[in-house]
Formats: C-alpha cells, structure tokens, sequence
C-alpha cells in the first residue's frame, strides 16, 4: 500500500514539475507568435520588446557581432526601413531545450516572403527569465 502510495504521489509531483516546464515552453512560443505578428504589422518597436532592453543584448548576423537593443534596432531599421523591404515573417521552431529554471535555448528557420525577393534561414536564440517574464538575450541569424 506504501509502495503504491509513493508512486501515485511521485507521479503527480512529476506531472506538476512537467506542467511548469510545458507553460514556459507555451510562454516562450507565444513570444515569437508575438515577434511574427508585430513584424507583420510593420512594427520594430514591438518585434523589439521580446529582446533584452539592455547593452548586454547579443546579435550575431551577417555582419558580425552587435552589441545592446539599441543597436539592434538600428540594425534592424537600417535593413528593414519600410514594410515593403520588411515583407510577412514565419518562423518554423525546431527545437525548444530547457537549460535551467531561467535559461532555455531555441532553433528555428526563419522565412521573410516580399517583393525585393524571399529571404530564408536559421536562428539560434538563448531566452532568459528576466523580471518573471521572457526575453531574448542573444540572437545568432543567418
């Protein structure tokens, strides 16, 4: 009875701990349901409030290395300077991994459908738990 007892207990506590893990991983996929719809709309400003407003924030593109969210949306204002050059995103998630309580790390592909000509490819995103909500804390893009 004991035995059986333990393992009824041990499974509710591990579907808890599995629940909590599920939301972050919902909160973090919404997050970048977000990013699609305020690209979409033509809005940095928004596509920039899933990133870590601050000089640590990381972007690896193209160009190399920048560093803080000011400059990354002046990265993106100077590549993107109007909703024709933004054109409609879609991201495909390829792998969700939780590191730690605070941490999680994400792959995905990326595609940019407009006029200029379509755009495709990965992203790598490291998430942090910042102030009980979810941010981008370093962004490689290519």
């Amino acid at each position: 009875m004991r035995k059986g007892l333990f393992c009824l207990l041990w499974l509710l506590a591990a579907g808890g701990f599995a629940q909590a893990q599920t939301r972050d991983e919902l909160a973090i996929r919404d997050l970048l349901a977000q990013q699609t719809q305020t690209w979409n709309a033509g809005d940095l400003e928004g596509f920039m409030k899933s990133y870590w407003q601050s000089d640590s924030l990381l972007f690896i593109g193209k160009n190399g290395i920048s560093w803080g969210w000011k400059a990354a949306l002046e990265n993106y204002r100077r590549g993107y300077p109007d909703t024709a050059a933004m054109g409609k995103l879609a991201f495909d998630i390829l792998v969700v991994k939780r590191l730690s309580e605070n941490y999680y790390y994400v792959v995905g592909r990326w595609y940019l459908h407009r006029v200029p000509g379509d755009l495709s490819g990965h992203y790598d995103l490291l998430l942090r738990r910042v102030s009980g909500r979810w941010v981008i804390v370093a962004d490689h893009s290519s």
